[in-house]
């Protein structure tokens, strides 16, 4: 699996470049940027935990995007500083949406879903 890491992080870049597109336009809708985090944050962690189960994978990045998410109902000086920042908006977000957590899951279990496919089928 370790020799599929490349493939992941090349994957990762281009979510990473069609989510900040999302952002760009009003044609999409503004889930479809989370949902586009959701799934880059499976790839990012799939390159972190390469040889673990997708079960683990699974859990990490939504345990991690619902930490991000739930984080926004903490407001404090400095981390909305932080956040009114380029990099901290797109990292850690704005405000609370219970649609980002559906958007969250629903992009987790399609990269999985994905995942699987490829991978029996390719390799």
């Amino acid at each position: 699996m370790k020799k599929h890491r490349p493939y992941y992080f090349i994957l990762l870049l281009v979510i990473i470049f069609l989510g900040i597109m999302s952002r760009k336009t009003d044609l999409i809708p503004l889930s479809t940027g989370d949902f586009l985090y959701a799934v880059m944050m499976y790839v990012f962690i799939r390159i972190l935990m390469i040889d673990k189960k997708g079960i683990q994978i699974i859990i990490t990045s939504l345990l991690i995007c619902y930490g991000i998410e739930f984080s926004q109902l903490y407001h404090a000086n400095w981390i909305d500083e932080l956040r009114n920042t380029l990099l901290g908006k797109y990292t850690l977000g704005q405000g609370f949406l219970w649609t980002d957590i559906l958007a969250y899951t629903m992009g987790i279990l399609l990269a999985f879903g994905i995942e699987r496919i490829v991978l029996k089928r390719k390799f």
